[in-house]
């Protein structure tokens, strides 16, 4: 697992433009956090990283969005389940349809979208507690599932090569 510390907006979406720099289509990112902690924010950086067709925006109210490549890539299919009931609800989304073309990013999907890949990110996003200095200190902890990530990989991409 790898931890690091995201000290504002424009750092967290950087880290989105690395982690971008390492996926391809098939993978799959679940990111978790309270609200505001800084999801969307990745996933932008992730959604520019890419090169896709944007603007990415909380896909709340309509649950999924895909954002072509503009540069010969893979799509970007950003899925929000915070209003999803659980696993049956996210399986009529048929994301198991475009799983292998694309890369695959659900905010709010701990709990919910393991199930859609044995090999995935879980990226989790904490916000600082109190306030003061540290009111846009985010925590950030990148766990990889499965085979498709060594170790090694993710710290180069992350920016924590040790």
């Amino acid at each position: 697992m790898i931890e690091l510390d995201v000290t504002d907006a424009d750092e967290m979406t950087a880290l989105g433009r690395r982690l971008a720099t390492g996926l391809s289509a098939g993978d799959l990112v679940l990111l978790g956090g309270d609200l505001g902690a800084g999801k969307t924010t990745l996933a932008q950086g992730v959604g520019a990283g890419l090169g896709v067709r944007g603007p990415i925006t909380s896909p709340t109210f309509v649950i999924a969005r895909v954002h072509p490549s503009l540069v010969g890539g893979p799509p970007l299919v950003h899925v929000d389940a915070y209003r999803l009931g659980g696993w049956d609800e996210l399986e009529d989304l048929d994301l198991e349809a475009t799983l292998d073309e694309a890369v695959t990013l659900v905010e709010w999907g701990e709990g919910v979208a393991e199930g859609l890949a044995g090999d995935r990110l879980e990226i989790h996003i904490d916000r600082a507690r109190g306030g003061g200095d540290d009111a846009d200190l985010r925590h950030v902890r990148i766990r990889a599932v499965g085979s498709r990530w060594d170790e090694r990989e993710l710290r180069q991409v992350t920016g924590q090569v040790a």
